[in-house]
């Protein structure tokens, strides 16, 4: 029986299928931005995403599953903690990846097969951007920086069926002075000495030293490392609308074909029934709870407790009530061994 799941873009309950003549699975999801400890919010989505590739690996073979996961290692809050701290981009960037990896781990979360990161793919940022100038998807900004034009890419807001009235409104809060239109996003920007310290790499023909658009930088790693359509793509439902919309409209442009072919989001995770904020003072982070005698084991068990679809409510009941169901498996477990029987959990 194949696997059967909701696809965001088309709203249905569809089949996964490999779609390349190799028969290989092409999975990629969106990692972390490493300049921070990531919290129980994140690893929520970290922890379905590592279901499904037990789940592939099981229906397609693991030979026959490729799983990709970036890490964001240049973007402004990257270079925000580099300038707040005083040390060097690769050092804040390489601690909390470090970090993210041993929390991974302690969660029992398989690594990807592939682990890109932005900075290592500033040539095929690049050379994506050089494609959209060229094909007329995208306009260099007086400032050095490039766009992409919006206007260019008709299917624009299908997956987040965002209107171009509410496209306006969402982005009427930023800089829109070197932009064609409001609704247009940053595919590379421009060198600001005060606001970018020295980090910047060599432009796209005819722009500016600077830095890749935070939304470049997936479309040019799965493409690197999986090809120019994937079978699944997957993240947060915050990383909805603008995050996917914009892979999708700067991929297709680009390459062509169509770029996922599944989508699946993730919902958010509250505490007590609030949304999980640094302002609230909620934000939970596993060293936290770990250091409470919470196994990090529960805490994957508490955050596999609802639908990945529907918002999850964490509290510290339920994180008592995965304790004992984890203590409660574990005596079946050892039970069954006893008889010859095997559990894994």
């Amino acid at each position: 029986m194949p696997i059967r799941l909701y696809d965001s873009l088309s709203r249905e309950v569809r089949d996964l299928q490999p779609s390349h003549r190799d028969g290989v699975f092409r999975f990629y999801n969106c990692g972390p931005t490493v300049y921070a400890p990531a919290h129980i919010g994140n690893f929520r989505t970290f922890v379905v995403n590592d279901v499904l590739r037990r789940l592939l690996e099981l229906e397609f073979g693991a030979d026959k599953v490729k799983h990709v996961r970036n890490l964001t290692d240049v973007d402004d809050r990257t270079i925000g903690q580099s300038k707040k701290e005083q040390r060097p981009l690769a050092a804040i960037t390489k601690k909390w990846t470090d970090k993210f990896h041993a929390d991974c781990a302690a969660l029992n979360c398989l690594r990807p097969h592939v682990e890109p990161t932005a900075t290592g793919h500033i040539r095929e940022q690049v050379d994506m951007i050089e494609v959209l100038l060229e094909k007329g998807h995208a306009y260099r900004a007086p400032d050095g920086s490039v766009y992409f034009k919006i206007s260019t890419f008709p299917e624009y807001g299908r997956l987040s069926r965002i209107k171009e009235r509410e496209l306006k409104v969402t982005n009427s809060a930023f800089d829109s002075d070197h932009k064609d239109s409001l609704s247009d996003f940053a595919l590379w920007k421009a060198y600001k000495p005060d606001e970018d310290g020295d980090v910047q790499w060599p432009g796209p023909a005819g722009a500016s030293a600077g830095r890749p658009g935070w939304h470049i930088e997936c479309s040019a790693m799965s493409k690197k490392h999986l090809g120019e359509t994937i079978d699944l793509h997957t993240g947060g439902v915050d990383l909805l609308f603008p995050h996917h919309e914009n892979e999708i409209a700067q991929s297709q442009c680009c390459n062509g074909v169509p770029f996922a072919r599944h989508w699946y989001h993730s919902e958010f995770l509250q505490v007590d029934a609030k949304k999980m904020s640094k302002s609230l003072g909620n934000i939970h982070t596993l060293d936290e709870l770990t250091s409470q005698g919470y196994s990090p084991m529960a805490v994957r068990y508490a955050l596999l407790a609802g639908h990945p679809r529907k918002q999850l409510n964490f509290t510290f009941d339920s994180l008592h009530a995965a304790e004992s169901a984890l203590k409660t498996l574990r005596s079946l477990r050892a039970s069954m061994s006893g008889e010859g029987g095997h559990l894994s959990v």
